[in-house]
């Protein structure tokens, strides 16, 4: 797969990233780039190893499952620059 410049321009819009007409080619050559380390690693053969989260052996630590609600929301959302109904309130970013 190779990416185009028109790509690039569609990909930077969707992440909300201004990037001038000039470095359109850099950017996508980079996209490019990026894929082709992909394609990369998709052709290790990984069918017999076990995933693993740290190079020594190890279990995660691990906490109870229990959903709270912190026990002290008035706190949390004093922090919120804009906060309604107990909610933090955030711009909306989809079209």
């Amino acid at each position: 797969m190779s990416i185009d410049i028109e790509t690039a321009r569609k990909v930077a819009h969707l992440a909300r990233i201004r990037v001038e007409e000039d470095r359109l080619p850099a950017l996508a050559a980079e996209f490019n780039d990026i894929l082709g380390f992909i394609e990369q690693l998709n052709e290790v053969n990984v069918d017999d190893i076990e995933p693993m989260t740290s190079v020594t052996p190890m279990r995660l630590k691990r906490r109870e499952d229990v959903v709270t609600d912190g026990g002290y929301p008035e706190k949390v959302l004093s922090n919120a620059p804009d906060a309604r109904v107990g909610f933090f309130a955030v711009p909306k970013v989809v079209e």
